[in-house]
């Protein structure tokens, strides 16, 4: 149904009136939905452990696979974000999980040896439309929730939707170890799908004040704190969705294990990074999302050269150990950077005169069009991550290379955090005119 008026900032709306029982109905079928997406979105994570020699694909051709999922995910973020405004968040989620159908009865009517490399590609490429879920759904939460809750109600929708990806991987395995074939993991989900559709149809809400502001999408692109917060998503989400698709690839790439022994361990690191991403937004809204992200990325630094280190001595312990701490820091980062978007804007409002109810109508604004840019480039990250695996491999024989530049990468996002959101500032001119009145900066350190 369409909701007329919404306005969650009002305590007695939000209590009283019936607004936090709405919102969290919605967010609860949301992350059905999500969750539904990521699934299929990284089916082929799982398609390709079942792709022995018989399907005549090397491990780069399976590399580029996963990659061409990734690249597709995060292209389709961006229309889906506006597409929550156009057509109304229910009416949105009800098309986009139907969506789903398409990539997985394709898989399930090819999937089999002698069927060609370019058909498997294209099987993948529309599995992208699975991380398309990702993005209007976040956008659609963030207009439910008051800014108060945002890093709760986001990470929780978000960390629901992630554990679509160990859950698939879980499926995988079972389904390998009771010797059965790739379409019996295609074939389960397909009921799933029906059931999401239902369930946002009959359960989940639109709200009419939300429409696509091209101003705002025109603002948050101008923006320099949307292309900030884009680089480090890159370091968090996109780290996240990359080493998911490419964790059991590498352990049966680098270190020879049979895609039973891959399975067996490939979804603990997504499962655990996917729980606790609600943590890292409940830590943000707490602590600060800023102080909470620089952390995490100097533990995401130790935990990769831990990664090194394993990769050069061949040490499956403690690569296995490493990848899995690192999963965990990705998802507390996933938590804590989405947090700070909102918080963010709000800021700038608030330096720019505004407050109560103006400051948090113009956050909303711009951090709602923002999100689908983020969560764009943020999911690129994961195709980079598996096409500097694959020319690693293709290289040197080893992932090693590819993780020493993961290293650097975190580096840069540490120091970036640390320099625009919680590096203390002076008192400056207003103008930055000799003369003028002075007043301190903005600090971001609590958003």
């Amino acid at each position: 149904m369409w909701i007329e008026r919404w306005d969650p900032e009002d305590e007695r709306f939000w209590k009283e009136e019936g607004g936090e029982r709405v919102a969290r109905r919605n967010l609860a079928f949301s992350v059905l939905s999500e969750h539904i997406g990521f699934s299929v979105w990284s089916l082929w994570s799982v398609m390709v452990l079942f792709m022995g020699p018989e399907y005549g694909i090397d491990p780069a051709g399976k590399f580029f696979l996963v990659s061409m999922a990734t690249l597709v995910g995060a292209v389709v973020r961006v229309p889906y974000t506006f597409a929550v405004a156009r057509f109304g968040g229910r009416n949105w989620t009800v098309v986009a999980a139907s969506l789903l159908l398409l990539p997985t009865v394709a898989a399930f009517v090819v999937m089999e040896p002698g069927t060609s490399y370019a058909t498997f590609m294209v099987c993948a490429l529309l599995t992208g439309v699975g991380g398309g879920n990702f993005a209007s759904s976040m956008t659609n939460i963030n207009s439910f929730f008051p800014l108060r809750e945002k890093g709760w109600a986001l990470g929780l929708n978000a960390g629901g939707g992630n554990i679509g990806v160990p859950v698939v991987q879980l499926v995988g395995l079972a389904v390998i170890g009771a010797s059965g074939g790739p379409r019996v993991v295609l074939g389960i989900y397909i009921p799933f799908i029906l059931v999401s559709v239902v369930c946002a149809f009959r359960y989940m809400d639109s709200i009419s004040s939300v429409r696509n502001d091209t101003g705002a999408a025109k603002a948050a692109a101008r923006d320099p704190h949307t292309w900030v917060m884009a680089l480090l998503y890159v370091g968090t989400f996109g780290s996240f969705i990359g080493y998911s698709f490419a964790f059991g690839l590498v352990l049966q790439t680098q270190f020879g294990r049979t895609p039973l022994e891959a399975a067996q361990v490939t979804f603990i690191g997504p499962l655990l990074g996917s729980l606790i991403r609600p943590v890292g937004g409940r830590l943000a809204d707490r602590l600060g999302g800023a102080r909470i992200t620089l952390w995490n990325f100097v533990g995401m630094g130790a935990a990769t050269g831990a990664v090194v280190v394993a990769s050069v001595r061949e040490s499956l312990p403690l690569f296995v150990g490493a990848f899995i701490a690192l999963f965990v820091l990705t998802g507390l980062g996933n938590g804590s950077t989405y947090k700070m978007i909102p918080g963010i804007f709000q800021a700038k409002a608030e330096s720019k005169g505004l407050a109560g109810e103006a400051a948090a109508a113009y956050g909303r604004r711009l951090s709602g069009a923002s999100m689908g840019l983020i969560g764009a480039v943020g999911a690129l990250g994961g195709l980079g991550i598996n096409l500097a695996l694959r020319q690693s491999f293709q290289t040197v024989g080893s992932g090693t290379g590819a993780f020493v530049s993961f290293l650097v990468f975190y580096a840069v996002c540490s120091v970036v955090t640390w320099a625009v959101y919680l590096r203390r500032r002076g008192v400056v001119p207003a103008r930055g005119e000799a003369g003028t009145e002075a007043k301190p900066q903005l600090s971001y350190a609590e958003v």
